[in-house]
């Protein structure tokens, strides 16, 4: 079954960096566009960063623009999100998932990322 493991977040001070990976299995990671969400408490989970199935392309929320870079690893079957810069808005749990999200609903359990002074 589809598994999608998120790891590498923690408490950074502002304007530090973080690189976040997220580990897919249970289907065919290189054919699939992939995505990073973020949640912040008491906010709506948002759509952070996307990158096509060959890593081609990429697509960022504006807020994050020119400080966080998505990538992947085929080969891995890993996606990640390499996060400088990093401000206090940013805190929340991020999640991996493919893009489009996937039809059963399903999400990893996240990794916290807190950016504090």
């Amino acid at each position: 079954q589809v598994q999608l493991v998120e790891s590498g977040g923690g408490l950074v001070q502002p304007g530090g960096s973080l690189r976040l990976s997220c580990a897919a299995s249970g289907f065919t990671f290189s054919s699939i566009a992939m995505s990073w969400y973020r949640q912040a408490p008491g906010k709506e989970r948002e759509l952070v960063a996307l990158i096509s199935s060959a890593g081609s392309g990429t697509h960022y929320t504006d807020s994050v623009k020119g400080r966080f870079t998505i990538s992947r690893d085929n080969a891995k079957a890993t996606v990640y999100l390499q996060m400088n810069g990093l401000k206090i808005e940013d805190t929340a749990v991020y999640y991996c998932n493919t893009h489009p999200l996937l039809p059963t609903g399903y999400w990893g359990q996240g990794t916290q990322v807190t950016a504090s002074s």
